[in-house]
């Protein structure tokens, strides 16, 4: 969710200016930013995001390795269940974060379409656990799977891609600061 970079200066975590928001001109406020480079919580989502990543991978590969062979069922049931736990981690840390940074749990203006994908992401994710107790075949577990998957690779990409966009505007504010 959050992004590391950053100039401005670190205030207090959770602190709040007691004069009005100034105006959002890209993703972050200067309170938001201030508030996102002082919360531990920027870094708990900076390294569970990669980790959750590379537990997808492994899991994608062992899915199709049962999709294609027929066998290793359990392990690829096992990696499925744990890629949901590790997303519903990152979740709830990535709510906190939103909370401490934007003042709500979810759905703030800067993330809210990545939110609400992320809603969806979730919803499959717990449909295949769902499935798995109610023993649902094993290729409609794999394909929820691999939709859920798909899913996620969306939302991360309107993640990455969303901070990329509020780096290259942060930059450019100091870099128009430097010449003024």
């Amino acid at each position: 969710m959050p992004t590391n970079a950053s100039d401005a200066p670190i205030a207090t975590a959770g602190s709040r200016s007691s004069s009005p928001q100034a105006p959002r001109t890209g993703l972050y406020t200067p309170e938001e930013r201030l508030r996102r480079d002082a919360t531990p919580w920027t870094l708990v989502q900076g390294i569970l995001a990669p980790v959750q990543f590379l537990v997808m991978a492994v899991s994608v590969a062992l899915v199709l390795r049962y999709l294609n062979t027929g066998t290793g069922l359990a392990a690829a049931n096992i990696s499925v269940v744990i890629k949901t736990f590790v997303l519903y981690t990152i979740m709830v840390t990535g709510a906190i974060w939103e909370k401490v940074v934007f003042g709500k749990y979810l759905f703030a203006e800067a993330f809210f379409w990545e939110d609400v994908v992320s809603m969806g992401v979730i919803a499959l994710h717990t449909a295949y656990l769902a499935g798995l107790v109610l023993h649902w075949p094993p290729r409609t577990l794999m394909v929820l799977a691999l939709v859920a998957y798909g899913t996620y690779a969306v939302n991360a990409i309107q993640f990455v891609l969303k901070l990329r966009a509020a780096r290259l505007q942060e930059a450019e504010s100091l870099r128009r600061a430097a010449l003024a």
